[in-house]
């Protein structure tokens, strides 16, 4: 993943970006929320308590196993 503003609201990540959690290593820190760890492997999907951003395990759930 490469640098991206928190104010995106839609990220795909994958296999190799797990355990997920937001912020992520490539957001700005510097106006960032707390860590909080997001279970997207069995859906897929998580959505972000904190900031509303929505992520997308690319290959779906099968992929996180």
């Amino acid at each position: 993943m490469s640098q991206i503003e928190n104010t995106q609201r839609h990220i795909e990540v994958t296999a190799a970006d797990l355990p997920l959690h937001c912020p992520t290593p490539a957001m700005m820190l510097w106006n960032a929320h707390p860590r909080v760890f997001l279970p997207i492997e069995k859906t897929g999907t998580a959505l972000c308590p904190y900031c509303g951003t929505e992520y997308t395990l690319k290959g779906g759930a099968k992929a996180g196993h």
